[in-house]
């Protein structure tokens, strides 16, 4: 079963080598990352259900299923985390977040250039196209670019937090709690140690705008974040970091202006909260739907409309390379885009001044199918063994698809079937759109041709 992830790391080990390295073929990135995240969650699976993890016994499903979403960094859970696992249990979840926030192929990379392992030429590309980065580079300096760059938001996120936790939690309760929030947060997981998630804290501007900070960063992804910090200037940026930012500003300030209309006067969510927490939970709500699975509000209290929005923003996701899933903030404007050539009537496809090849168009048309199909089919099968309404089971679904962690309350009610259907969509969610770009990157076009023809479609 993990034969791939075996052969990829027993290759890195052989590359010490100066005088050449195996001549056995590399497994594929798709098999690769698919057995590594299993591999994680199997092994997620049986630290979690020891004794010592739990305060009274889980099965096994439960463990699985709590592993799953750690690995995949969805925040969905059928246990309370905060009282049912233990610390060991706990910072078990963590680990599992860590991992699967930042990618098994990081650290495999990683460790290889710890270890002293010279990285030959096929082992950059297997890891660049695990990466899906946009364009080839050093597998060494990129898995120690996201290393530094996710380890030193992280401790700048304990920090900041710890000013706001240790006053009211003491010295290590205080501290451990910031440590799990900013390792969740950053890593787009949702995980809390309180039933309400942060409903507690929603006065706090403090602690929620850190968390928010931390899950944006995470959404954005290090490739964005180090192009802001070095360079420094719009102008200078490329068209994919110009994107994504434009793409995230615009959509937040949407998204919160739309939670805020259609909360004000809804007495379960925002009506009972002066106008500053108003704005602040609005904002909270707005944000964390593409990326993270926190909430300061009651999921299921919301309007119809607030829920159809949150189930849009979770579809969408984050940017490509980043600890979010959905279908990515890139794939919506090469929609967008490619929606308003053809009302233009325009035969090519333009993205703030810059031509979009087709193969892009292809490819966001694919990633967006093959969600819809995901997303349909999946309701479907839970609407067999579930007894829910419509609406929630759709929104279950989707935040499984997105790895956001947000329910109306269907988790706890899945059963195996369901949590079974849950599993497998959030395994889909966090995989689905790195197998997709490996497999049109290294399609075989074919090359037979046939008649063009016409009919009609819309």
């Amino acid at each position: 079963m993990t034969s791939g992830l075996f052969s990829f790391l027993r290759q890195l080990s052989r590359s010490k080598d100066p005088r050449g390295a195996a001549k056995t073929a590399l497994p594929h990135p798709p098999r690769l990352l698919f057995e590594g995240f299993l591999l994680l969650i199997l092994l997620g699976t049986a630290l979690l259900k020891l004794p010592v993890a739990t305060t009274a016994p889980i099965s096994w499903l439960d463990a699985a299923f709590t592993a799953t979403s750690a690995v995949t960094v969805t925040g969905l859970t059928v246990v309370d985390t905060g009282t049912q696992f233990t610390l060991f249990g706990q910072l078990v979840i963590l680990g599992l977040i860590q991992l699967g926030g930042l990618g098994l192929m990081t650290f495999a990379v990683l460790t290889a250039v710890t270890l002293g392992f010279r990285l030959q030429l096929r082992h950059q590309l297997l890891a660049q196209e695990a990466f899906n980065e946009l364009s080839l580079q050093d597998a060494r300096r990129a898995a120690l670019s996201i290393a530094l760059f996710a380890l030193g938001t992280e401790a700048l996120g304990v920090a900041t937090l710890s000013l706001f936790l240790v006053p009211q939690l003491g010295w290590a309760e205080g501290a451990y709690q910031a440590l799990f929030y900013t390792v969740s947060a950053f890593n787009n997981a949702g995980f809390s140690l309180s039933s309400d998630s942060l409903g507690g804290w929603a006065g706090q501007p403090g602690i929620l705008l850190t968390v928010s900070a931390l899950f944006m960063l995470g959404g954005l992804g290090y490739i964005v974040v180090m192009e802001v910090l070095q360079k420094r200037r719009w102008r200078a940026f490329s068209v994919y970091t110009r994107i994504i930012l434009i793409a995230t500003i615009l959509i937040n300030l949407l998204a919160f202006v739309l939670v805020f209309l259609l909360e004000m006067n809804n007495p379960e969510t925002l009506g009972s909260l002066s106008t500053g927490d108003q704005l602040l939970a609005a904002w909270f709500q707005a944000t964390t739907p593409r990326t993270a699975g926190f909430n300061t509000l009651d999921i299921g209290s919301l309007t119809m409309a607030t829920s159809l929005l949150l189930m849009a923003l979770m579809f969408i996701g984050g940017a490509p390379n980043s600890t979010a899933s959905g279908i990515k903030l890139s794939t919506l404007a090469v929609l967008i885009a490619t929606t308003r050539s053809f009302l233009k009537g325009n035969e090519t496809v333009f993205i703030l001044k810059r031509s979009i090849t087709n193969d892009m168009v292809m490819k966001a048309l694919a990633t967006t199918a093959i969600g819809v199909l995901v997303i349909f089919a999946a309701t479907f099968a839970l609407s067999l063994f579930v007894k829910d309404d419509f609406l929630n089971l759709l929104f279950e679904v989707i935040s499984a698809f997105g790895t956001v962690g947000l329910s109306r309350g269907t988790t706890e009610h899945l059963g195996p079937a369901g949590q079974g259907i849950i599993m497998l969509v959030m395994l889909i969610g966090r995989l689905g759109p790195l197998m997709l770009g490996y497999m049109l990157m290294v399609r075989k076009p074919s090359s037979v041709k046939y008649a063009r023809v016409e009919f009609p479609v819309g």
